[in-house]
């Protein structure tokens, strides 16, 4: 059933973000920052993985050979600089200042970081490209089932440290994958393996920034390099031109 991997990934947000809060409860101060830290490692470390992967290769003679770090390299400061002048940072801000707004939750001083935190990890990466994807060709949920896995995790986590902010990322995933999910037929033949691939590895290099930011005070606005990933994308268009 097509929508069906979204709808179980959604599930799991809300589930996680139930448990979460649970543990919240009962946690002090010092628990949960030592949370914090082990989050922000381990999304350091899916971010990291994710972000080799596209950029070493195995060579004909068994060795590791570097590519698409120059990719990276532009995608982050072409994307950097349009993410700056649009300032994303303070349109997320502000949809979760509506949102804490709406569900009564002013109190609440994690509200935002928790969406806006929560919403980059569970909607930048391969799976949640290539799992909606695949299900609206195909009809399989498998790999968004995987994927429900890995957030109720990640959520659990999330939402024992920023509270039901965490909760609200379930918005922007339902309507990110859902959308791939609906257009998939019409996108696919401009999917290319390539492309996949770089998207996986720039997105990786942002899950990497919001580990960071999980960990150390000082912010990177990982919101304005949400363009970044446009570039692998025009990158692909403009190698079908025929003079390039």
């Amino acid at each position: 059933m097509r929508g069906l991997g979204t709808v179980v990934n959604v599930l799991a947000i809300i589930i996680g973000t139930l448990i979460g809060m649970l543990f919240k409860r009962g946690m002090k101060e010092r628990f949960q920052a030592i949370m914090m830290q082990a989050c922000g490692l381990a999304t350091m470390f899916i971010g990291l993985s994710g972000a080799l992967e596209m950029i070493l290769s195995v060579s004909e003679d068994g060795g590791l050979k570097a590519g698409s770090t120059m990719l990276i390299v532009i995608s982050l400061i072409l994307g950097g600089l349009l993410g700056e002048l649009i300032n994303i940072e303070k349109l997320l801000d502000s949809f979760g200042e509506k949102l804490k707004g709406a569900v009564k939750a002013k109190g609440d001083n994690k509200f935002v970081e928790g969406f806006v935190t929560s919403s980059l990890v569970v909607c930048v990466g391969a799976m949640a490209i290539c799992g909606p994807l695949e299900e609206g060709l195909t009809g399989n949920s498998q790999t968004l089932f995987i994927k429900a896995i890995l957030d109720l995790v990640i959520i659990i986590v999330f939402a024992s440290v920023y509270g039901i902010g965490a909760g609200f990322s379930a918005i922007p995933l339902g309507l990110y994958q859902g959308l791939i999910t609906v257009f998939a037929a019409f996108i696919s033949p401009y999917l290319s393996d390539a492309l996949i691939t770089n998207l996986s590895g720039v997105g990786s290099v942002l899950i990497f920034a919001v580990g960071l930011n999980l960990i150390f005070p000082k912010k990177i606005r990982v919101g304005n390099l949400l363009p970044a990933l446009i570039v692998p994308v025009l990158y692909e268009a403009i190698k079908l031109l025929p003079w390039f």
